[in-house]
């Protein structure tokens, strides 16, 4: 069992408990899954780095990711419907919590000038959206190899009703906001 998964079933849910006073252990809030996807705009004019940037995300996540496509033709962007423009990956169970862990505890300290995560990139409905400028904060990210800096968006979906329920429950497991 993973570290923050324990840290969560011994310590976590007591305290939210004890701060919110849930009648039922159903409410109390977990974390559902955490979606990171990788938007990549010269995908449009050269394929070799889309192959790059899922490379680069299957090292980060240990988990293969599926290509998005264009929903809409764009003729500013030379964009047709259905060409590839990203990739992205859902992490759920075991490999979510080990993610969680890795981003808290080793990528987010190693952000230049890191002074905590935004408390504003709530969306009302208890989920957590944060951007990331560079995939050279990841660990397994090698510095030599990337010949493109690229950034991603991480989004946590928790099964929590308000932003003060999933804030806590984020804090709780170490997630480091401004003060």
């Amino acid at each position: 069992m993973n570290r923050l998964r324990q840290k969560y079933e011994n310590e976590v849910k007591n305290q939210m408990v004890e701060k919110f006073g849930y009648k039922s252990v159903m409410q109390i809030p977990t974390i559902d899954k955490i979606v990171i996807n990788m938007g990549i705009g010269d995908a449009v004019s050269n394929s070799k780095v889309l192959d790059e940037a899922v490379a680069e995300l299957a090292l980060i996540t240990g988990q293969k990711p599926v290509i998005t496509r264009a929903k809409k033709s764009i003729a500013g962007f030379r964009l047709r419907e259905g060409m590839p423009i990203g990739c992205k990956v859902t992490l759920r169970g075991e490999r979510m919590y080990d993610f969680l862990d890795k981003l808290v505890s080793v990528s987010l300290p190693r952000v230049r000038d890191f002074r905590g995560v935004s408390k504003k990139s709530f969306d009302g409905r208890g989920n957590y959206t944060l951007g990331v400028k560079e995939q050279l904060i990841f660990p397994e990210i090698d510095f030599d190899k990337v010949n493109k800096v690229r950034g991603m968006d991480i989004v946590v979906v928790t099964t929590a009703n308000t932003d003060e329920e999933a804030r806590e429950l984020l804090t709780q497991l170490g997630m480091p906001f401004q003060k």
